[in-house]
């Protein structure tokens, strides 16, 4: 099938969007499935497959199943539809000024000039009325966005999401055991590690993808309020829910029985709605990373060949991760009101949900967008081990909990002294900077028992991390 990818003639200075302008390159494969011309495509794909499922079903009388050079020759059509066509097509929309009737139209066309490829008995020219047969403008639309936005999710999207998510597992894998201290409510709290970090991360990213993957995507194709009347008035005696259910599991839909006048959208505010979580997830990750960077935890060295500052030559922005905020609200924008939209359709039609499925596209251009800026920004991070542990060894303090939670243990075996631990350490460390020595001094005050003592005073808070580091191992199951 043609890619239009390559067809980037729009001069990014006067672009209107700036995912046609500026950033197009890196959204460019969505153009093949969510562009206006990828719609009309998508439409003769529908129509075509129309022809060719009711000739072989039998389903109109004086038809016969078509040929295989002339399945061939119709479904040609689909695939070398290009510049040429998508010209042809505006052309005659605006004559029809209808888009449906203008494939329509453009489809007939390709029919009678059969002859001239297939020889004079080929008997497409004589079933031109087929086309759009007993349709709707939305049984051709419905089928076609659910073709492609399968075809953006699971050829564009999922691909680079999982790509991802899969980066920010093997850093979490490669930072498992490196301590790092925490922060609750901005105050420094229970030493974890970076890697169990990102693998919460990549773990709630994960499970997002699962649910997309999982999509499903519907159609129908059942008339003008979806009670099969045309269908049934021009041929009583085919079975028509039968031929509507075939057809739409033929194009890798599942089949929808039961709609008005269009497919009830249903499947896409689930779809988008997974996808926004996705997003919001991720922009949770880029504002993380962004402060384990202005920490020092992170520092920007590789692929960083830009300005970072117009005035201050030291700075290197972490641009990539603002990028990546800013598109990612974009697209959770977009998908929310597309979800909201969708749903509602004023009794058996309105008009609304037209306008709203051509955003379809920038909504998920902006989140791509934001995956690719991401994934940019975490190859250009490396690992600053000494950051991190400055930061452990100035905040002596966290190792409050594991000693009082130690004292209670004890109290409860039956250690006398070990009454109020968590007043007392409180006294020790709330609002005050303690150290190595004031917790050992501490510690063998307290009267624990031997092998807790040793245990204790051995602990620092760069050891403090339980089973942070195990616990990476389950990201992936």
């Amino acid at each position: 099938m043609t890619s239009w990818t390559a067809l980037a003639d729009i001069t990014p200075a006067i672009a209107l969007g700036p995912l046609d302008g500026r950033y197009r390159g890196a959204v460019a494969p969505l153009v093949d499935h969510l562009s206006e011309a990828a719609l009309n495509r998508a439409r003769v794909h529908v129509e075509v497959e129309w022809v060719i499922h009711l000739t072989d079903q039998g389903a109109v009388p004086g038809t016969s199943p078509l040929t295989d050079a002339e399945k061939s020759y119709l479904r040609n059509v689909v695939e070398t539809f290009a510049a040429d066509e998508i010209a042809e097509l505006a052309e005659t929309e605006r004559v029809t000024v209808h888009d449906v009737k203008a494939v329509e139209y453009f489809l007939k066309k390709r029919l009678e000039r059969a002859p001239a490829t297939l020889g004079a008995d080929t008997q497409l020219p004589a079933l031109s009325e087929l086309v759009h047969f007993a349709c709707t403008s939305e049984d051709i639309n419905n089928l076609s966005y659910s073709v492609m936005v399968r075809g953006a999710v699971e050829d564009v999207w999922l691909p680079s999401a999982s790509a991802l998510v899969g980066q920010i597992g093997d850093m979490a894998k490669a930072n498992a055991s490196q301590p790092m201290l925490s922060r609750t409510h901005g105050q420094t709290a229970t030493p974890t590690t970076l890697g169990k970090e990102l693998a919460v991360l990549a773990h709630r990213l994960g499970r997002q993808l699962m649910r997309v993957r999982n999509q499903e995507f519907l159609g129908k194709i059942n008339g003008a309020t979806g009670t099969y009347g045309a269908h049934v008035a021009a041929v009583p005696d085919t079975d028509w829910v039968a031929v509507s259910k075939s057809f739409v599991e033929h194009l890798g839909l599942t089949w929808n029985p039961l709609t008005t006048q269009i497919e009830s959208h249903d499947w896409q505010a689930e779809l988008y709605a997974d996808m926004a979580r996705f997003n919001r997830i991720l922009h949770n990750l880029a504002t993380d990373v962004w402060t384990y960077i202005s920490l020092g935890y992170f520092a920007q060295v590789r692929g960083q060949g830009t300005v970072g500052s117009s005035t201050m030559p030291h700075k290197v922005n972490p641009i990539r991760f603002e990028n990546a905020e800013a598109n990612l609200e974009i697209s959770c924008a977009l998908l929310d009101t597309l979800g909201a939209t969708l749903v509602t359709s004023r009794m058996q039609r309105d008009l609304t949900d037209s306008t709203s499925q051509r955003n379809i596209g920038p909504a998920f251009g902006h989140s791509l967008l934001a995956i690719a800026n991401v994934a940019k920004g975490l190859d250009g991070l490396d690992v600053n081990p000494s950051r991190l542990d400055e930061d452990l060894d100035a905040n002596w303090e966290v190792l409050g909990e594991p000693i009082q939670s130690a004292m209670r243990a004890a109290g409860i075996a039956g250690t006398p002294g070990m009454e109020n631990p968590y007043e007392r350490l409180k006294d020790l460390t709330r609002g005050r900077r303690i150290g190595a020595d004031d917790v050992t001094v501490f510690i063998k005050t307290l009267g624990l028992p031997a092998d807790v003592e040793e245990r204790l005073v051995k602990l620092t808070p760069a050891s403090y991390t339980g089973l942070a580091e195990d616990l990476v191992a389950y990201l992936g199951k």
